[in-house]
């Protein structure tokens, strides 16, 4: 099975560069075979060619406001319900998210056949100024959030057996 795990954000932003750490995190470690890892910084065209290379799951991180503490982690599940009636993908009403929504509509409409795809998100602390280390909240989430990429890998795996 193919999988990309992409991070999302921007290093010069603190917080923004969350999904970035957690890749970097995630290199560290020994992941299953056809598994991807990309920084795909805030290029939304390359995460959408990205996600046309046959891959059957994606699991996207970044940060993202939804109003809990920062450091909070959240998985989102893009909603396909509402991209198929707006013709648009959506991620559960968060504008944060709006250059995966982008990627992966992108994809889906160049006809990307990706059959389960998560987002992994932080919440960020209040942007004060510009700066490239991340806040302490979420430098410390981006372990944990390293473990749930990995859980969540696992999910698919066991999905991807039980249709096999």
């Amino acid at each position: 099975m193919k999988v990309l795990v992409a991070g999302v954000g921007n290093l010069l932003f603190g917080d923004e560069g969350f999904g970035l750490a957690v890749i970097e995190r995630l290199a560290s470690n020994r992941l299953p075979t056809g598994v991807r890892l990309m920084s795909a910084g805030i290029r939304g065209l390359d995460l959408g060619s990205a996600l046309l290379d046959g891959y059957e799951g994606a699991i996207l991180v970044d940060a993202m406001s939804r109003g809990g503490s920062p450091g909070t982690l959240y998985v989102l599940e893009p909603n396909e319900r509402a991209a198929a009636a707006a013709g648009r993908l959506e991620l559960d009403g968060d504008a944060h998210a709006f250059e995966q929504g982008r990627a992966l509509g992108l994809a889906r409409a160049a006809g990307s056949r990706l059959a389960w795809v998560r987002v992994v998100g932080c919440e960020p602390s209040p942007l004060t100024e510009m700066s490239m280390t991340l806040s302490p909240p979420v430098e410390a989430a981006v372990e944990t959030a390293a473990e749930l990429v990995t859980e969540l890998l696992g999910e698919l795996r066991e999905t991807s057996v039980a249709y096999a």
